[in-house]
């Protein structure tokens, strides 16, 4: 299986520092080996356009879109929540 990345996707991952950018690269890694890998708590995002949510680290997810023999990565986002 391969990766490849939407033009969103390559927008988004440039704003990430180096230290999310390594931390993804070695996510996806695991999603091409194994979707139930543990570290990526990979859910079912969307059921009905087969899209998943996977972690990066604990403030940043990605989405992808698996195909039969690629997967789609979809975006990439910062999930901290600042409290005023």
């Amino acid at each position: 299986m391969r990766e490849i990345r939407s033009a969103r996707f390559k927008r988004s991952y440039k704003k990430f520092t180096r230290e999310i950018r390594v931390a993804f690269t070695k996510q996806m890694h695991f999603l091409l080996l194994d979707i139930r890998h543990p570290s990526l708590r990979a859910k079912k995002y969307d059921e009905t356009t087969n899209v998943w949510q996977a972690r990066v680290t604990n403030n940043a997810r990605f989405t992808s879109k698996s195909r039969a023999i690629s997967i789609i990565s979809l975006t990439l986002k910062n999930t901290r929540i600042n409290h005023a």
